[in-house]
């Protein structure tokens, strides 16, 4: 009995921590969703805002409109453009008549730079594309670093390696592996371009039809100008014709010529048969 004594108190004690155990595991769990459900709904909220900022979009815009001066309008246009940090990839003019520009622009200011354009003409036609490019982007960042750590490696193997037949195999890898990165990081860096600077075309072409006119001297310059483009269009239509007009003069030439022969031939043809006609005659 006595030995039995401290086993019973052991298992009493081992009941009782156990006892306590879960009544402090039930309170706990009680406890748990008023706890835990805001850190998950918190956490979930950290982890949907860093989605959206990490969202990759590549966004190109086509815009129309008219102004009085294309010309003029347009350098304005690479003004507001190269003010908000963007560049001019192309530009066409063609005086009193249109301009269009290709510009970059950052993404983040697309929307504040085509409000600025907006104000310098009337805008006939607007529209705007985003491509979510955020797994290609993804990607080709997963890749870069998989291609850069095999990289490392073979460069360290390559310096540790004594084995020639292993340096000339490890070479090869080296040589394919880094022009396969370098290939991908060049992807990358185009993809991050087109992301980071958006692309906008603007066309601007003139309100004013061609006939109309502001004034007398106008006019006038307008008519002298369509004279001189009409006598500039009359020595081009008379240049063009001469070849041809030579080469009909030619074909005329030699076709008087033939004839001239065939009549002659037939000529001496009649003459030479007269005598034999009146020698006949006499005889009879």
């Amino acid at each position: 009995m006595k030995r039995l004594w401290p086993v019973s108190l052991a298992l009493f004690a081992l009941v009782v921590t156990g006892c306590d155990e879960g009544g402090g595991g039930e309170g706990s769990s009680a406890s748990a969703p008023a706890i835990s459900a805001p850190a998950i709904v918190d956490g979930g909220l950290r982890e949907s805002q860093p989605e959206e900022a990490d969202r990759k979009e590549v966004v190109t815009g086509y815009l129309e409109m008219d102004a009085g001066d294309p010309v003029a309008t347009g350098r304005r246009v690479v003004t507001v453009v190269e003010e908000a940090g963007g560049r001019v990839d192309s530009l066409t003019e063609q005086p009193e008549a249109s301009s269009v520009l290709t510009v970059r622009v950052p993404a983040d200011r697309l929307d504040e730079v085509v409000d600025e354009i907006r104000t310098l003409g009337r805008v006939t036609s607007l529209s705007t594309t985003r491509d979510d490019v955020t797994m290609q982007y993804t990607d080709l960042e997963a890749r870069v670093g998989a291609l850069r750590a095999s990289v490392d490696r073979l460069r360290a193997l390559l310096e540790s390696s004594a084995d020639v037949e292993a340096l000339i195999a490890a070479e090869t890898a080296l040589a394919e592996r880094q022009a396969e990165l370098d290939s991908l990081e060049a992807q990358r860096r185009q993809l991050g371009d087109r992301i980071e600077l958006s692309t906008l075309t603007v066309d601007i072409t003139t309100d004013r039809l061609p006939s109309e006119q502001d004034s007398f001297w106008d006019g006038l310059v307008a008519g002298w100008n369509s004279l001189w483009a009409a006598l500039g269009a009359a020595v081009v239509g008379i240049g063009a014709a001469i070849p041809w007009v030579a080469f009909l003069f030619v074909c005329a030439g030699i076709l008087y010529l033939v004839i001239r022969l065939i009549t002659r031939r037939g000529r001496s043809s009649g003459t030479t048969g007269t005598p034999d006609t009146e020698r006949t005659d006499s005889d009879a």
